[in-house]
């Protein structure tokens, strides 16, 4: 049974709430007891969410040395955060960048991910269904 962690960042709480046209309807927490049913046999998910730059990477330390695989959907954090990527290029533990959105047909300031380089794959553009792209990316 693996073990994997999905980590999103600032905003994201507001999932269902905030811009339905570019985030859907549905609440993170909602989409999360889906993928935790449709995975139970062959993985224990976890959830973890902060506003907070610090906090990110404070969870990313500690489950990133032990757990086998991490989905990271920064938010803006993408865009601007070199200590987020420098944490994600020192922990052991595989990464894979989600975003709800596609960034690259977006405002021009979010076009550029400084997790892309680091995280061993990014899904962008999918909606919610790329979390459950990223969770199959990692059971191969």
């Amino acid at each position: 049974m693996k073990r994997i962690i999905i980590i999103n960042g600032p905003n994201l709480n507001l999932l269902g709430k905030r811009e339905p046209e570019i985030y859907g309807n549905q609440s993170f927490e909602e989409y999360f007891k889906a993928l935790v049913s449709k995975y139970s046999e062959v993985a224990t998910l976890s959830y973890y969410q902060s506003n907070h730059e610090g906090n990110l990477i404070d969870k990313l330390q500690e489950v990133g040395f032990g757990i086998d695989g991490v989905i990271l959907n920064a938010g803006g954090y993408t865009h601007t955060s070199i200590a987020l990527a420098d944490c994600v290029s020192a922990i052991e533990s595989p990464v894979l960048e989600v975003h709800i959105s596609d960034i690259t047909k977006r405002e021009s300031f979010r076009k550029h991910s400084f997790l892309e380089p680091v995280c061993k794959t990014s899904i962008i553009g999918h909606g919610l269904k790329g979390y459950d792209m990223a969770l199959d990316f990692l059971l191969r």
